[in-house]
Parts: C-alpha cells; sequence; structure tokens
C-alpha cells in the first residue's frame, strides 16, 4: 500500500474512534473518501430501509434518493453481497446515471452484527477503470471499520 492509502486508512479510523452515531460517522467517512481518493466526483452512504436503499450522507453532486435491490451498481452490490467494480459504468446493464460525469464506480456493501447488510458505501469517479484492488481493499477496510463502528 502506498502512504497515502494508509493515510486514508488510518484518518478514517481515527474520525469513527469514540463516535457509535452511524450518520454522524457516514458523514465523515464520506468527506474523507471524497477528499483523500482523488480523482472521484462522488462518495457516500445508502441505507438499507426495507425493500430499497435510501440515500445517506455524502460529498458530490445530488443523487438518487432511492434504489432497489438489484438496480445499478448499489443495488446489485447490495443483493449480491459483494463488492462491484465498474471500470465504464456505460457497459453496465441498467446503471443509474446520477451524475453524467460519472464514468467508473466501485460499491461496496457493509454488514451488522448479524451479517445482515445494512447499506452500501458508493464513490464514483468521472475517470474510466479509477478503481483498482487496492481501492477495494481499502473500502471494504473502510465499510468494515464503518460498520462495526456504528450503534445499529
Amino acid at each position: 500500500m502506498n502512504a497515502s492509502v494508509d493515510l486514508l486508512r488510518a484518518q478514517v479510523r481515527s474520525l469513527l474512534n469514540g463516535e457509535r452515531d452511524a450518520i454522524a460517522n457516514a458523514a465523515n467517512v464520506a468527506a474523507a473518501l471524497f477528499h483523500g481518493l482523488g480523482d472521484v466526483n462522488w462518495a457516500g452512504f445508502y441505507f438499507v430501509r426495507g425493500d430499497m436503499l435510501v440515500l445517506g450522507p455524502f460529498q458530490g453532486r445530488p443523487a438518487c434518493v432511492r434504489i432497489a435491490a438489484g438496480a445499478g451498481v448499489c443495488g446489485s452490490a447490495w443483493a449480491e453481497r459483494r463488492t462491484i467494480v465498474v471500470p465504464d459504468v456505460h457497459a453496465f446493464a441498467g446503471h443509474i446515471a446520477c451524475d453524467a460525469a460519472s464514468n467508473a464506480e466501485i460499491v461496496v456493501p457493509f454488514c451488522g452484527p448479524a451479517g445482515d447488510v445494512l447499506g452500501v458505501i458508493d464513490v464514483d469517479s468521472p475517470v474510466y477503470g479509477r478503481f483498482d484492488a487496492n481501492d477495494q481493499a481499502l473500502l471494504e477496510d473502510v465499510a468494515a471499520a464503518f460498520a462495526a463502528g456504528c450503534d445499529w
């Protein structure tokens, strides 16, 4: 890992330290990711509410408020319970375009203590192929730390 990734990982853990509120933590984590990752135009959270993902704290342009399970990259990551990395969102069947500037996306689900998916972290970039295995590892670590650091 490079120093900036290690720094971002440490910053997120520091932001989560001592705070258990999910909304407050999501707001700070979204800001840290948006400003720390580079070449991103959106970073934020969607939370599971019944049979939908509902928009949570984020950084970037206004976004879609509700996403059904299996819809777009976010809904697919939730339904499939796995990280999805999309190098070209225009080639992803059913992609939901909230920001026309987005060309690449990574979505990471996070789970509660019982193993149920509580939501997803979504990061978009205007740069095709922006996200790689290192970004996936970082965001999966962030998602796990976020889920463990909040009261559900």
